[in-house]
């Protein structure tokens, strides 16, 4: 295939649009170790290659778009975050954030906790051999037939999240001759997004009960007075991509004042405090996540110093990390198609995928990295707005990154730090099969969630 470059858009930082971007890197062939999973590499031939196999050799074996899923990375990560709470504490992974019955297995035999918000997530737990009782049911409107076979099986504990909601769960407890373990999900007006917290004035959501007003006091007061419900503690969840601690310190700071409160009221210490996830990865260089040993240790100092200034025993903490683990651990593969310079703009890079495997970028204006991958080029930078396939001018993967000026049809290109919500939140628009998800570990590879096809589409389709 030649390689002629293609005539691009701006090239040079001062004449470059306003947008999503830094400067150029200094080599566009290094792939950033902060933003690819840990095996990711080049080979001798400058393919990028991830658990031992290389790219091309992937996209031969299992087409494009496809989301590759370096398995030692993830059980490291996984390990790292076990780790570093100790036998102490417990740590949720946090399902949602990608979920199969590959990963039950990788996160039951590392020795983690499963956090799932819906009956399909709660049915992929329980079908993979996850223990009933090392499970968490959150959500905000969980069914009556949601709840009964989550008491049924026997989960560890079921997230209260309303009023109505202590009362379902109660009812669904007494008729099955159960006594169900709780928690309150309280919202503590703290609301905190990578650097930045707010602490007050964020009750205005869907998810928990407020602490303001003394809602939270009265639900603990309802839950205590119902035979089929065992109060274990309050959970607390205050954002997302978060790299700052100081929002945990505000939220760790109301809840513990809300234990004090419980205790004083009913003679009860709780024994658990959940303190959510929401931890940050790096999408970009310019990400800077901690470590799970520093996370760690700064929420176990933060509650056990809140605990000394209440004269509480300090609780057994949990946390919920679902992006942290995930996350880094994938990469996104396409194979560019359309390639389209604009002049003083940019370039846009057509792929075979987009919004359907990867909507964050339009629903949050998520930053993403993107790099060559099954080459390597000499070739100066272009800014390269990379974009899917679908009938939507929103339809865009990476706003604005640097590229080979000598991109084309045919080279493969990846997005890295995938593996966490966008298989998870992926679609069928415009009828496009959602890609597969293959995981990668000592040479070989295997696919865990097979690619959809038109006949998937076509068998749901009984009109």
């Amino acid at each position: 295939m030649s390689r002629s470059a293609h005539p691009a858009g701006p090239r040079h930082a001062d004449v470059l649009p306003e947008g999503h971007y830094s400067a150029p890197p200094a080599d566009l062939n290094v792939l950033d170790p902060k933003v690819w999973a840990r095996t990711v590499a080049r080979d001798a031939d400058g393919v990028a290659t991830v658990g031992g196999v290389d790219v091309k050799t992937l996209a031969e074996q299992h087409g494009t778009p496809a989301y590759f899923l370096d398995e030692a990375d993830f059980r490291s990560r996984a390990r790292a975050w076990r780790d570093a709470f100790g036998s102490d504490a417990d740590v949720f992974y946090a399902g949602k954030a990608f979920l199969s019955r590959a990963v039950v297995r990788w996160l039951h035999e590392e020795g983690l906790h499963l956090d799932v918000c819906s009956g399909g997530e709660l049915a992929t737990a329980l079908s993979a051999g996850m223990p009933a009782d090392r499970i968490a049911f959150h959500g905000n409107n969980k069914s009556t037939q949601e709840i009964r076979r989550a008491v049924e099986a026997g989960v560890g504990r079921i997230v209260l999240d309303s009023f109505q909601e202590i009362v379902r769960v109660a009812h669904v407890a007494q008729e099955l001759g159960r006594r169900q373990r709780v928690q309150i999900r309280v919202t503590v007006g703290v609301e905190a997004h990578t650097h930045e917290f707010i602490a007050t004035a964020h009750e205005d959501q869907k998810f928990g009960v407020p602490l303001a007003g003394g809602q939270a006091a009265e639900a603990v007061r309802r839950a205590l007075r119902l035979d089929g419900l065992e109060l274990i503690g309050i959970h607390s969840h205050i954002g997302s991509q978060i790299f700052d601690m100081s929002g945990f310190e505000v939220a760790a700071h109301r809840v513990v004042g809300l234990l004090r409160d419980i205790r004083d009221e009913h003679g009860v210490e709780l024994p658990e405090i959940d303190l959510g996830g929401g931890l940050g990865i790096a999408y970009t260089s310019g990400d800077d996540p901690r470590e799970p040993h520093e996370i760690a240790k700064a929420l176990t100092e933060i509650v056990t110093r809140e605990c000394e200034a209440a004269k509480l025993r300090t609780p057994r903490i949990s946390v919920e990390p679902g992006r942290a683990i995930v996350g880094p651990t994938a990469f996104t593969l396409y194979e560019v198609g359309t390639i389209k310079p604009l002049d003083n703009l940019r370039t846009y890079v057509s792929v075979d995928g987009g919004m359907s495997d990867n909507i964050r970028t339009a629903l949050y204006d998520a930053e993403y990295s993107v790099a060559l991958v099954s080459r390597t080029s000499d070739a100066g930078p272009m800014l390269a707005r990379v974009v899917g396939k679908h009938c939507e001018s929103g339809d865009i993967v990476v706003k604005d990154a640097f590229l080979p000026a000598d991109l084309a049809p045919g080279d493969l290109i990846a997005v890295p730090a995938t593996g966490a919500y966008c298989r998870s939140m992926a679609s069928n628009y415009n009828h496009v099969p959602r890609p597969p998800v293959v995981a990668v570990q000592d040479g070989a590879s295997r696919v865990i969630v097979r690619r959809e096809t038109e006949e998937d589409l076509l068998r749901l389709d009984v009109g």
